[in-house]
C-alpha cells in the first residue's frame, strides 16, 4: 500500500464513521417516534375500551439503538488503529545495548563471574529514511557505540551510534552491512498543528513486549521537560501509556505519522514525547556531524512569582517575567550586561533585572525563554532582551554563544532540577 492510498483508506475510514454515526442517529430519531406513536395509538384504544389484542410470538429484543450506536463506532476505531499499527509496524524497531557493570568492589571481583556480565537495556526506535538510518533517544543506547536492532520479521542488524544529543535526549543509529529487504521511513509531521485532545498512538517494546500499541490523546504542548540543569522545550504530554522499553519509540497521529519521540513516562497517565518540531531541527545535523550545537545565553533564572516581587522596589505582585537569578561570567548574557539578583552586608536578597521580552515577543515564563533561545536561534544570532531595571525599560542587545562544553560537561553531571533553569 503506497502512502495515497493509505491516506485516502484513513479518509474512507472517517467518511464511514461519520455516515454511520449519522445513520445511527437517524435510526433512533425513527424508533423513538415510532414508539411514540406506538403509545398514541395504544393510547387511543384504551378510550375506546377496545381491549389489546394478545401478545403474539416475537424473536428476541433488539439490543439499545444506542448500544448499536457505540458498537458502530468502537468496530470502526478499530479498524482504523489496526490500519495504521500494520502500516507502520516493520518501520518500528527494538534497539538492545550492553550496559557495564557498575564499579564497585564486587563488581570487579574475578572470583565472582556473574559480577562481570554486562546488563542488557532494552529501548525502542523508528526508521528515519532509507539509508539506515534510525532514530532513538539518547539514554535508550546510553555509552554504548554499537547496538543491535530487531525488526517485527526478526530480522536484526548490528548498528552504530553515529550521533547524539544528550540534552535533547536523541540519539541516531546507523545500520552496518547490508539490509536483507528495503527499509519504510516513517513519515513526520509537523507537531505545531497538534491540539488538545487529539487522538494519539505509541507504538514500541514496553518491558521488552516487542511491538505493543497503546493509545491516548495529547493532554499539553508545550511543555518543559528538564534534562540535568538544562531542558527539552516544547514537549507533548500524552495519558497514552510510556513504560520502559517505549523509550525511542514514536508517537503518531492519526494519520499515522510521527508527531514525536516517547521518551519519559512518569507514571499512570502522564506521558512524554519530544516534538517533531525539536528533533527534526536536529536529525540532519547529527547525521552530518555527530552533535549538535545548542544556543546558550549564561544565566540562572525563574519565573517572577508574586513572592519574589518582594525583592524588588515598586514592583507589583503582578508584574510578569523572568527573574535573573545569576549571570555566569564571560558569557552572552554578562557580555550584554545583564544584572542578576544580589545579596546583601544582612543576607537580604535583592532582585536583579526581569526579562520581559526577547525580540520584542512578550516572555511572561522561564519556559517561553528556554524555548525561543533553543527553537528560534542559532549560535552566532544576535537578539534583543527587554529587560526591567530599577522602574525601567532597558533594551539590551546579545550575540548567542554556542553552549560551552565545560558547561555541559558539568550539567550532565547534575541530577535533574525543576529550577533553576539554564537558556
Amino acid at each position: 500500500m503506497n502512502k495515497n492510498t493509505f491516506i485516502l483508506s484513513i479518509k474512507t475510514l472517517f467518511l464511514i464513521i461519520t455516515l454511520s454515526t449519522i445513520a445511527v442517529i437517524l435510526g433512533m430519531y425513527k424508533a423513538t417516534n415510532t414508539s411514540t406513536i406506538s403509545s398514541n395509538v395504544y393510547a387511543l384504544s384504551l378510550t375506546q375500551q377496545q381491549p389489546p389484542s394478545p401478545p403474539s410470538p416475537s424473536s428476541p429484543p433488539s439490543p439499545p439503538s444506542h448500544q448499536i450506536f457505540n458498537t458502530t463506532i468502537f468496530d470502526l476505531q478499530s479498524h482504523l488503529l489496526n490500519a495504521i499499527f500494520n502500516k507502520v509496524e516493520n518501520s518500528v524497531v527494538q534497539i538492545t545495548s550492553k550496559v557495564p557493570p557498575p564499579l564497585s568492589s564486587s563488581s570487579q571481583d574475578p572470583s565472582n563471574p556473574d559480577n562481570q556480565q554486562n546488563a542488557t537495556a532494552l529501548g525502542s526506535g523508528f526508521v528515519y529514511d532509507t539509508h539506515g538510518h534510525i532514530i532513538t533517544n539518547n539514554h535508550v543506547v546510553s555509552n554504548a557505540k554499537v547496538v543491535d536492532v530487531t525488526f517485527i520479521d526478526g530480522n536484526r542488524y548490528t548498528a552504530t551510534v553515529i550521533g547524539k544529543d544528550p540534552f535533547s535526549d536523541l540519539a541516531v543509529l546507523k545500520i552496518m552491512g547490508n539490509l536483507t529487504k528495503p527499509i519504510s521511513p516513517l513519515s513526520i509531521a509537523n507537531s505545531s498543528n497538534l491540539e488538545i485532545g487529539e487522538k494519539v498512538i505509541a507504538i514500541g517494546n514496553p518491558y521488552g513486549l516487542d511491538n505493543t500499541m497503546t493509545t491516548g490523546i495529547v493532554s499539553q504542548t508545550g511543555r518543559l521537560l528538564s534534562e540535568s540543569s538544562f531542558s527539552i522545550p516544547d514537549a507533548i504530554q500524552t495519558d497514552a501509556s510510556i513504560n520502559p522499553g517505549n523509550s525511542g519509540g514514536p508517537l503518531l497521529n492519526i494519520n499515522g505519522k510521527v508527531i514525536g519521540i516517547n521518551t519519559a513516562g512518569l507514571f499512570n497517565g502522564v506521558g512524554f514525547a519530544i516534538s517533531s518540531n525539536t528533533f527534526m531541527k536536529e536529525i540532519p545535523v547529527l547525521i552530518e556531524k555527530g552533535n549538535f550545537s545548542h544556543s546558550y545565553l549564561g544565566l540562572t533564572g525563574t519565573t517572577l512569582t508574586s513572592d519574589l516581587t518582594s525583592q524588588f522596589k515598586n514592583v507589583s505582585k503582578t508584574f510578569r517575567g523572568v527573574y535573573v537569578n545569576t549571570i555566569i561570567k564571560n558569557t552572552t548574557a554578562d557580555k550584554a550586561g545583564l544584572r542578576g539578583a544580589t545579596t546583601d552586608y544582612y543576607g537580604q536578597k535583592h532582585g536583579g533585572d526581569i526579562i520581559t521580552a526577547i525580540n520584542k515577543q512578550n516572555i511572561t515564563k522561564i519556559d517561553q525563554l528556554i524555548t525561543y533561545i533553543d527553537q528560534q536561534t542559532k549560535p552566532g544570532d544576535t537578539i534583543t532582551l527587554s529587560v526591567y531595571r530599577n522602574g525601567h525599560y532597558v533594551d539590551l542587545k546579545a550575540k548567542v554563544m554556542t553552549r560551552p562544553s565545560s558547561i555541559i560537561a558539568a550539567a550532565a553531571a547534575l541530577p535533574s532540577k525543576p529550577n533553576p533553569q539554564h537558556p
